[in-house]
């Protein structure tokens, strides 16, 4: 007898080390990639999948987010104006001091404005502003009258320009049209200062050191801005701050999701501990539950983040609720532990559990991979992590279980049982046999009014909902500085920089010409600061044939108007040598002041792109529904421009994918019937689908009765359903075939793994992100109608007995 127990011991303890050691691996793993630079991918823009035509738009669509995503912005407002312009010294004192920001800016640096109107200096006979040109085309310019309001009316300004070098001012004129100052902020003191009614906003601005979504750069901007506040609440009670920025967004998701993945988790294994303590009364036997569960989490953890290299918020919240399914597993091999008394034998045990198992497992993995198909990244790893995570599950209940669980048990809970085995009895007699066949109608009918109310909502907000405090106070940022930072925008490209070029300005010309409700009211573009070597030559050659036509004629206007003879000399010879100026891309990326505009271009890109190698974002500015489509119309129009919603591209594919998810859901439905039918015959394997089938057509019906309109997650959700709702009715089946099971305890195991389920799943439904909670809904309304029908799946008491 000892020469036997021994011949067991040594496998069961060659197991545990195995597990042990898979364990250590995947936790060192886990705890090495959170010890570093954080795994946890909080844009959420990342969620998003490419959506566009070409990768050029998707490109602009990344260039765009990076630009402004690096950028922070403060608002300090008072109705006294001393009070605001102190407090954002004071709040841009503090932010620097901190070093939480790569820089801050509160009062303006020194800068030559003269250095941009020297950048453009050599190539001013090839700039006309449009109202000139348009005078000089028409012939309604007077020389004459043009130099003398140059010269007794000068502008003031900060890009005015040498009388010398611009004697008429064409050049001033084009360098006032520069979309510098297209707000409503004013320099006051050094500072950026916008005035509404008698409130006074003074904008503080700071870059990013790093990343806005890495852990380490948030929590120290979050201190910072924590800090800054708090001292301007003490110095200056009046004033209000303001913020936006994509570090702030980022860090408000990871702290709602962190906040959620507790919640969930606490509560699902508070929750499902004590429903296993109350039905198996052994805390052994729960320890073991987890430990099986902890191997299936750290294992997913691993390998999603060694697989994708980054772990989205959305995975980290779903993978909390993975808790109650997991745990399914190990219930029903405690089942039959517990129902084998002082016969059991750990490996006739999972003999007997194994087909369930394994037919549980498959559907399971069935409405995962479906997950896989789906082109959203974050879907993409939720079915990842939940298909490692079940597979180590059931791998653990298979190998590592049995090495632990040697021992027969000391009690069994047989009064649970034998309360579960006549409320199973009781039910059958209500919904079993034939009966099964006048309530699958009876649903249907009361289905179908449900069902035709059914609406939709593709809406990409059902993805990503911010924070709506931060959304307030980055609106009162737009009011105050009078800017749209839209997410629409036009692509323009072309095989060089010049048909780039040529086809912005051909677009800005378009849009100039919306009237109505279709009118902007403004737009961006790279043409305003370089215009196409074609617009230089063009207007070059204008004022050749209407200004330097007659250059002594010219030259004795400039004389009798007070220039000196070196003067006008001068200038005629800087338009003789101009001739091939043409103010480059290259030269005017290469000026300082340019940064902050830089995004407008967006230079070479996938030479293999149907549209040409080089492109350019031009953003309107006023986009609405009213007009909107008039800017849709205005691309199409035009070679080589595109217009970029991505909200809307990401809503459309919403839908499309809405649309296909129901295909899929039926040829999912028929693969789970053909497997039932194969391993339980036609007839059985029917009953055994019917609780499942019931349970998604009674769901739809239910979102159509409470008027809550269906969204792709919503029919993924009831991909799951299909996958672990149809384990409750397999789960029964594979019970009542077992000669010596116990109806009672299989049923037991039944409505606690349902309940673990619905604890952890059904908690999504509280989740903040929308996406969650339209998952958490479904799946809690579809496994609670599964779990209800699953007696339908059983063989009637005559085929049992027999």
């Amino acid at each position: 007898m000892q020469v036997q127990q021994s011949q067991v011991a040594k496998p069961a303890w060659g197991m545990r080390v195995g597990w042990l050691l898979l364990a250590l691996v995947a936790t060192l793993y886990c705890v090495w990639r959170f010890a570093g630079p954080s795994p946890l991918q909080t844009n959420l823009l990342a969620l998003l999948p490419a959506t566009e035509a070409d990768p050029v738009a998707e490109k602009a669509v990344d260039t765009l987010a990076t630009a402004l995503g690096d950028r922070t912005v403060f608002l300090v407002t008072s109705h006294d104006a001393a009070h605001a312009k102190a407090a954002a010294k004071q709040l841009g004192a503090t932010l620097s001091a901190s070093g939480a920001f790569g820089s801050v800016t509160a009062e303006l640096p020194p800068f030559d404005v003269s250095k941009i109107a020297g950048l453009y200096m050599p190539y001013r006979f090839g700039l006309l502003a449009p109202a000139d040109r348009a005078a000089l085309a028409d012939g309604t310019l007077s020389l004459h009258d043009t130099l003398a309001r140059r010269l007794y009316s000068p502008l003031h300004g900060g890009l005015a320009t040498q009388l010398a070098d611009d004697p008429f001012g064409w050049l001033e004129h084009w360098l006032a049209g520069l979309p510098l100052a297209t707000s409503n902020l004013e320099v006051e003191d050094g500072l950026l200062v916008a005035h509404r009614g008698n409130a006074a906003s003074v904008l503080v601005m700071a870059t990013l050191p790093g990343s806005a979504y890495e852990s380490k750069v948030q929590h120290a901007v979050h201190e910072a801005v924590a800090h800054g506040e708090g001292a301007l609440r003490q110095n200056f009670p009046d004033v209000t701050l303001a913020r936006t920025g994509a570090v702030f967004y980022a860090e408000a998701a990871r702290a709602a999701s962190e906040r959620e993945v507790h919640l969930i988790g606490i509560a699902s294994l508070c929750g499902i501990a004590l429903l296993m303590l109350w039905v198996f009364r052994s805390p052994r036997l729960i320890l073991l539950g987890f430990v099986s569960t902890a191997l299936g989490i750290v294992c997913a953890l691993a390998a999603t983040m060694l697989i994708f290299g980054k772990l989205h918020l959305l995975t980290l919240v779903f993978g909390a609720s993975l808790i109650g399914e997991a745990v399914d597993y190990s219930i029903q091999y405690f089942v039959v532990y517990l129902g084998a008394g002082r016969d059991w034998d750990a490996q006739r045990g999972v003999r007997a559990v194994r087909p369930a198992l394994m037919v549980a497992l498959t559907t399971s993995l069935l409405g995962y991979a479906i997950l896989t198909w789906v082109p959203f990244p974050a879907l993409k790893q939720i079915a990842c992590f939940a298909i490692v995570g079940i597979c180590t599950a059931f791998a653990s209940v298979m190998w590592l279980l049995p090495a632990l669980l040697v021992r027969a048990p000391k009690r069994s809970p047989q009064r649970v049982f034998a309360g579960a085995a006549r409320l199973l009895g009781a039910w059958r007699m209500v919904i079993g046999g034939r009966r099964a066949w006048g309530v699958a109608a009876l649903l249907l009918i009361l289905a179908v009014p449900g069902w035709l109310r059914l609406t939709s909502d593709d809406d990409i907000h059902l993805l990503i909902q911010r924070d709506p405090v931060l959304l307030a106070q980055e609106q009162k940022v737009r009011d105050a500085v009078g800017f749209d930072n839209s997410t629409q925008f036009f692509v323009v490209r072309g095989e060089t920089p010049e048909i780039v070029l040529e086809r912005a300005e051909a677009l800005g010309a378009k849009l100039d010409g919306l009237t109505g409700a279709a009118r902007l009211s403004s737009w961006q573009s790279i043409t305003s600061f370089v215009p196409s070597a074609k617009r230089q030559d063009e207007d070059r050659t204008l004022l050749g044939q209407r200004v330097f036509n007659d250059p002594s004629a010219l030259r004795g206007t400039l004389v009798q108007a007070g220039f000196r003879d070196e003067v006008a000399d001068g200038w005629l010879a800087a338009y003789a040598k101009s001739d091939h100026s043409v103010l480059s891309i290259d030269s005017w990326l290469a000026a300082p002041w340019s940064q902050p505009f830089r995004h407008l271009w967006l230079g070479r890109v996938d030479a293999a792109s149907t549209s040409g190698g080089y492109a350019a974002v031009v953003i309107p500015q006023g986009v609405t529904p009213a007009n909107q489509p008039a800017l849709i119309a205005t691309a199409h129009t035009l070679p080589g421009v595109t217009f970029v919603d991505k909200a809307a591209s990401v809503s459309t594919l919403f839908g499309a994918y809405r649309v296909d998810s129901g295909i899929w859901l039926a040829g999912a439905l028929l693969c789970v019937l053909l497997l039932m039918m194969a391993r339980y015959r036609p007839l059985g394997g029917i009953v055994v689908t019917l609780p499942v089938l019931l349970a998604v057509g009674v769901t739809l019906a239910v979102f159509g009765y409470a008027g809550v309109p269906l969204n792709l997650f919503n029919w993924l959700a009831l991909m799951l359903v299909l996958g672990v709702g149809a384990n409750y009715a397999v789960f029964l089946r594979e019970g009542a075939a077992r000669a010596d099971a116990d109806l009672g305890a299989v049923w037991t195991g039944v409505l606690l793994s349902a309940a673990t389920t619905l604890l952890s799943f059904g908690l999504l439904a509280m989740s903040a992100m929308p996406a969650l909670r339209s998952f958490g809904a479904t799946l809690g309304t579809g496994i609670a109608v599964s779990v209800l029908l699953a007696p339908i799946g059983m063989p009637s008491q005559r085929r049992r007995a027999a």
